[in-house]
């Protein structure tokens, strides 16, 4: 009876061995159909993933698209470096595809290293804000030729309009993305940002000055250059006018960020310092405040920049134009200068009216490098006299 009893009890045991044993057997030989079936089928598998990284590869590198114009699309690094320093410092092609705020933001960019990895010439930016053509052209090529290296060029004109010259004029392929503007706007300032953030990508550009189409020089370019370059001011003309014209426009709503102590009014014919371009570019508050409350009669162009100045940095301005425009008659807008105007005497009326300003903490007679407003009519006297009056 005793041995029957643990005959019993020891069945149970005998069954889950044996149970174990076919489990372990049955892995073992899924585990090695596994691997046969894995050997059989790899060259398989491999000709897969290696047409698939063939593929992959061809797509991204291999046969990329390649672009003359513009680096933003890909290249083959191996001939084209997109990353280059030279590439960083001196953009030569101004087309890319940036939105507004993606070209300011990368342009407010400030450097803390001091000192420059490369041969640094400062350079003068000269930022034309145009409607269309350049009818005085002729005239700028003029005075830029022979100055290569010290001088850059940006056209902001109509979204659409092609800027057609001959491919050896300094001119040629320097129209930056634009959009259209309407005359006394919050767009005029945006035009202006959008001229100085994209010469802002230049780390050479050291001076930065706006002009218009019918602007012209009125000195050679070495004298212009000079008296920019060694410049401690920026030229940004800022005043209180205690009129409907000045303080007449100023909107209480500005409040508390602007008060009307600090509002200024000016010509919108500016030239800044490199730090001055950046740090306006950089605005956000105040351009959001004149977009919502300077609106006609109030114009953004004549207030933003001599009021933003003010508050912040008046100290690196010379508080005045170095663009001479004609205000002697009382009217909207100053008068346009035709062909039968330009004498020898004109032009030198402009270049010294008798009155003295400051130039680094010095007086000087040569307040004026530029002049407007000049109509297409006065583009052949005007070259008559660049070689025996302006000196070029």
């Amino acid at each position: 009876m005793a041995r029957n009893r643990w005959d019993r009890e020891d069945a149970p045991e005998k069954h889950i061995g044996l149970l174990q044993l076919v489990q372990m057997l049955s892995l073992l030989v899924i585990f090695v159909a596994g691997i046969i079936i894995g050997i059989a089928t790899s060259p398989h598998i491999n000709r897969y993933f290696d047409s698939l990284a063939q593929l992959t590869f061809t797509n991204n590198i291999a046969s990329p698209k390649i672009s003359d114009d513009n680096c933003t699309i890909l290249r083959t690094c191996e001939k084209v470096d997109c990353l280059s320093m030279e590439g960083f410092v001196h953009p030569d092609n101004l087309t890319h595809s940036m939105t507004d705020d993606e070209v300011l933001w990368r342009a407010s960019m400030l450097p803390y290293k001091k000192g420059y990895p490369f041969d640094r010439v400062p350079k003068v930016a000269f930022m034309f804000l145009t409607r269309g053509p350049l009818p005085l052209l002729p005239l700028w090529e003029r005075f830029f030729r022979g100055h290569a290296g010290y001088f850059s060029i940006y056209v902001h004109t109509h979204e659409d309009y092609e800027l057609n010259v001959s491919t050896d004029s300094p001119f040629h392929g320097r129209k930056i993305p634009s959009k259209d503007v309407e005359w006394g706007s919050i767009s005029m300032v945006d035009a202006e940002k959008r001229l100085l953030a994209n010469a802002l990508l230049d780390f050479s550009n050291e001076r930065f000055v706006l002009l218009s189409e019918s602007c012209i020089p009125i000195y050679k370019f070495s004298i212009v250059y000079k008296y920019l370059i060694r410049s401690k001011e920026s030229f940004v003309e800022s005043y209180d006018a205690p009129t409907r014209y000045g303080r007449g426009r100023y909107n209480q709503k500005m409040l508390p960020d602007i008060h009307l102590y600090q509002w200024r009014k000016g010509s919108q014919w500016f030239e800044i310092q490199r730090d001055l371009a950046v740090y306006l570019v950089s605005d956000t508050k105040y351009h959001t405040i004149f977009k919502k409350y300077c609106r006609p009669a109030c114009y953004p162009d004549e207030h933003y920049i001599p009021t933003y100045l003010n508050m912040f940095h008046g100290s690196l301005n010379a508080n005045r134009t170095v663009t001479w425009v004609d205000w002697s008659t009382v009217a909207p807008h100053p008068p346009t200068y035709d062909g039968i105007d330009i004498t020898e005497g004109f032009i030198k009326s402009i270049r010294n009216k008798g009155k003295l300003c400051s130039y680094n903490s010095e007086m000087t007679s040569v307040c004026y490098l530029f002049a407007r407003k000049f109509a297409p009519s006065a583009l052949v006297p005007l070259l008559n006299l660049t070689s025996t009056v302006m000196g070029f």
